[in-house]
Formats: C-alpha cells, structure tokens, sequence
C-alpha cells in the first residue's frame, strides 16, 4: 500500500520546477507517490514535469486540458491518490531531503488525524521561520480547541495546506477537498472545516519546507480581479461556521479575521483602479452580510485605523443591491 500521496500543483513554474522536483527525488521512498498535477502550464513546465516522471520514483504526471486554479489542481490530485497519508507541495517551493520520512513518523506516533509543522519562508535571500501559532506541541488535541481566541493569531490562521500531512479518513469524510474554482485564499475554508469537523490533530516543531515569497507568478502578487476571490472563501467560512452548534462561540473569530483580511485589502496599492473599486463594492456588500451584532462588538474591539476604514466602507450607499464604486 502506498504510505504517503504528495500533491503537487504546476502552473508556469519553469524557473523553480526543477527545485522542487530535486527535492522531491530526495524524499522519494518505495511507498510515496509524487502526484504532479501540471495545471494546464504553456511554458516548459510540461516539458519538465514529462522528464520528472520518467526519472523520480513514485512521480505521476496528471495533466489539466484547462487551467482551473489551485483549489481545482489539489482537488485532481485528492482524486488521484491512493496513500494512506496525504500532504500537499506548491511548485515554486522545496523540500529538506528526508523530510517527507520524519512526517510520516510523526503522524504515525502520534497517531491523529492531522498534523501541523512550521515552515521556513524565503524571500529573495533572506530566510525566515514561521511558526504555527499555537505553544502545545506534540500533543493530540480536540482541533476546536485552537480555533479561539477570536483577537489572538491562531491555527486557522495558518491556513498552508503544505505545512502538515493529513490521514486519508479526513479525505474519506470530505474535508480534505477545496472549493473548486476558488483562486486565492481556497486554504481558509479548508483550515476552518478541518479544525470544526476533525477530531484530534497536533503540532510539531519539524521543520523541511521551504516556501518562496515573491514569486511573480504568484496571486499574491498579482493585483487583478482573482484575488477577489478571497471574498467568496470567506463567505464560505460565515456560511459553515454560522450552522455550527458551537456557532455563537466561533462566530466572532471568523468575522474578525475575515475583517482584518478586508481591511489588509483595502490598504494595498496593488490593485488596477477598476480592480480596487471592485474590491471596495464587494467589500461593503460583504460587511453588510456579516452578523450586525457580532460585527459590531468586532468593530469596537479592533485598532482605531481599521475600525474607522471599515466603518467608512460600511457606510457606503447602496443602488440596486449594489455599493456605490
């Protein structure tokens, strides 16, 4: 039986796919399969990922007839894997050699349903590490446990579907797929349902993944309309939360970060101008969606400059169900 199913999405990597392909050779074992879903790439990607699987053990090549965007690409490889196991790599990151081994160890030991790891994060040539904020480590823990509190950083905002390994139950329940289509923030839905819905995961302090910041290619270094998108994930957490039983507790936590991320946005000067309009309409009609009692206490718990841009936008004038651009 194959122990570990690694997904791996492509999308016009050709600078980096090497990087991570080299990594992955050196975490291959006889019972890891390396599921490398090429995205519908038209650079050499293709090209790159066709050699990969003739030379990697265990590397699959499955490619898209059309690009569907990360959440879609994960979701093929979901379809595709057959380990007991599974764990997820973008193609622009790496991986320490025998990283993937010591993963497997852990989760095995400690036997839960899924397990979260920190990660080094590597901007040009700076190196940095990024923890999961969260101090219990090597501990099974009821995964509700570490969704609150609402004002503090906690496990569901550490959203990366690739600082972990999760056990094919979680797959077999439904909760390892992703919103098909959802071109950016596609982990935020899924970091919630898994800590709503799982039953036990811990954190450990293993380190071996290394993700690329900066990356041109990125959406989130792309100002155009698909990181909009993060809107719809978003709408989907107060959607799922809000039928929870534990609903009053966990809603003020979604609708906090949900607001931070908005207020994030707004800020930016990344955006198109047709781009940021857009942003500011979907965002008013987004608050006015929000709980008004649990927004309101939300409001009034958060730093002065983002509660008064948030109000701002709230107040925006509606037409026809739309806010004003």
């Amino acid at each position: 039986m194959v122990k570990l199913s690694v997904i791996v999405p492509f999308f016009n990597v050709q600078s980096y796919a090497p990087e991570t392909l080299r990594s992955l050779r050196d975490n291959a074992r006889d019972d890891f399969e390396f599921l490398l879903v090429d995205d519908c790439s038209t650079d050499a990607t293709e090209e790159i990922l066709r050699r990969a699987e003739r030379e990697i053990p265990g590397a699959v090549r499955i490619r898209h007839e059309r690009n569907g965007g990360l959440a879609t690409a994960r979701n093929t490889g979901l379809d595709a894997a057959r380990g007991r196991y599974l764990t997820f790599l973008d193609g622009d990151d790496w991986l320490a050699p025998g990283y993937y081994e010591q993963l497997v160890d852990a989760i095995e030991t400690l036997d839960c349903d899924f397990l979260r790891t920190d990660h080094v994060q590597c901007t040009a040539r700076s190196r940095s590490l990024v923890r999961v904020p969260h101090g219990r480590r090597g501990e099974v823990m009821d995964p509700r446990r570490a969704i609150l509190p609402a004002e503090r950083s906690t496990s569901v905002d550490y959203p990366y579907a690739w600082a972990g390994v999760y056990h094919r139950r979680l797959l077999d329940e439904g909760l390892l797929r992703f919103t098909d289509g959802l071109r950016t923030a596609e982990d935020r839905p899924w970091i919630w349902r898994l800590h709503r819905e799982a039953k036990s995961f811990a954190v450990v302090g293993l380190l071996g993944v290394f993700y690329r910041r900066g990356v041109a290619s990125s959406l989130t270094q792309i100002g155009d309309v698909r990181q909009l998108d993060f809107i719809r994930a978003f709408d989907e957490v107060l959607e799922e939360t809000a039928e929870d039983p534990e609903a009053d507790r966990l809603l003020p936590k979604a609708v906090r970060t949900y607001c931070a991320i908005v207020s994030h946005h707004l800020s930016s000067d990344r955006f198109e101008p047709h781009v940021a309009r857009e942003l500011r309409r979907r965002s008013a009609s987004a608050l006015r969606r929000m709980p008004t009692d649990v927004l309101n206490t939300v409001l009034e718990s958060m730093d002065a400059q983002r509660t008064a841009r948030l109000r701002r936008l709230r107040r925006r004038p509606v037409n026809n169900g739309r806010a004003a651009a």
